[in-house]
């Protein structure tokens, strides 16, 4: 069999790897230019797969996708140190029959997924260094965490509502409702049952463990900030009113790259500030914001958007107008694509921004 392969010779042909990634197996199909090679399941180890090609298809020019997921981009950064034109896809840009939709299964969408290759028909994801990446997951780990503190707050305040416990108003108006004093309180409580009192400690305790984790990683970001990677930039973001340091590191390690958005129009696609349409003949319907697009950087700008609206004159001015025909929630959005500009112009021009005096004069429309 050895013999009969070193005689096998693909040079200058190409070979399309479609494969359905999953935790403890893929299932891969390969194509040539003209058939079907073979569909099969595999360990899910990129360099079981290229040994796979190359034994089979010596000198052939190898082409793989994979689906965006929870698995990242280390399976993609692997194949192409050997040599792979590998790409990763967005699954909702995958050509889709309704067959397909309806019998979903893994050899289906791996021969899918090779097929859409062939035919060129997939646009392939960004795909960011891995120092972008293991920064990014910092700045989103403190995210989380601070998800997972509201939760634990609100669990207290149903823990006190269930038992008609009322805050003092001394604690909610000198030291502030989750201040030490407030955990003090909290842990000073008298109950009848000792159930009721370990349930109490233990989200306290949660709650003071969190904090401090928040804390803790808060002060990575700040260093983190000031290296020589992001200390220019971040300095850039923070002239604009509404960017905080948080905000700034967070458009950073999403975006890594502004120049690789081409248009203000593909900027805002990308983090999903436009809003859904529907046309069919002469009918076309605008609807709310598209689901699509990047949920941690959509929330920072509307957060940062409600900032801006408060203490930049021009923003306050195009908010109020906005106001007059629509909803507070749908004019906060303009205000965050008018805050994107502002972002993508100081980081392309690589320059501070400047409170331009026409902006208050003629807020837009």
């Amino acid at each position: 069999m050895q013999a009969q392969n070193s005689k096998l010779d693909f040079n200058g042909q190409n070979i399309y790897v479609g494969f359905d990634v999953h935790l403890k197996s893929w299932t891969i199909t390969i194509l040539t230019d003209k058939i079907a090679h073979k569909t099969f399941t595999q360990p899910p180890n990129p360099d079981l797969l290229y040994n796979y090609l190359e034994r089979n298809f010596p000198g052939g020019i190898y082409h793989s996708v994979y689906e965006a997921g929870f698995c990242g981009f280390w399976i993609h950064n692997r194949l192409k140190s050997k040599g792979v034109k590998s790409m990763v896809v967005n699954p909702a840009d995958i050509p889709t029959t309704n067959k397909e939709k309806v019998q979903k299964e893994d050899c289906r969408d791996s021969r899918k997924l090779a097929r859409a290759l062939r035919s060129g028909e997939l646009i392939p994801i960004y795909v960011p260094t891995e120092s972008t990446i293991d920064d990014r997951g910092l700045v989103r780990s403190r995210i989380a965490m601070v998800q997972d503190l509201t939760r634990v707050k609100n669990r207290v305040k149903a823990f006190l509502h269930l038992r008609g416990i009322s805050i003092p108003s001394e604690i909610n108006k000198t030291s502030g409702k989750w201040s030490n004093n407030y955990s003090m309180w909290l842990k000073s409580l008298p109950f009848n049952e000792p159930s009721a009192k370990a349930q109490l400690d233990s989200l306290v305790r949660y709650s003071e463990d969190t904090r401090q984790n928040i804390l803790s990683i808060t002060r990575q970001i700040r260093s983190l900030s000031i290296s020589p990677r992001y200390e220019h930039q971040i300095k850039l973001l923070r002239t604009v009113p509404g960017v905080g340091l948080l905000t700034a590191m967070s458009i950073m390690t999403e975006l890594e790259n502004i120049n690789r958005f081409d248009s203000q129009d593909k900027l805002c696609s990308f983090i999903g500030l436009i809003p859904s349409t529907k046309s069919s003949g002469e009918n076309e319907l605008t609807g709310n914001i598209t689901r699509r697009g990047h949920s941690f950087l959509r929330s920072a700008l509307i957060e940062s958007a409600w900032v801006a609206a408060r203490i930049d004159p021009a923003m306050s001015l195009s908010y109020n107008q906005y106001c007059k025909s629509m909803e507070p929630n749908k004019a906060i959005v303009r205000i965050a694509r008018k805050l994107l500009g502002r972002i993508r112009t100081v980081l392309k021009n690589n320059t501070p921004y400047v409170l331009n005096t026409n902006e208050i004069a003629k807020p837009s429309k």
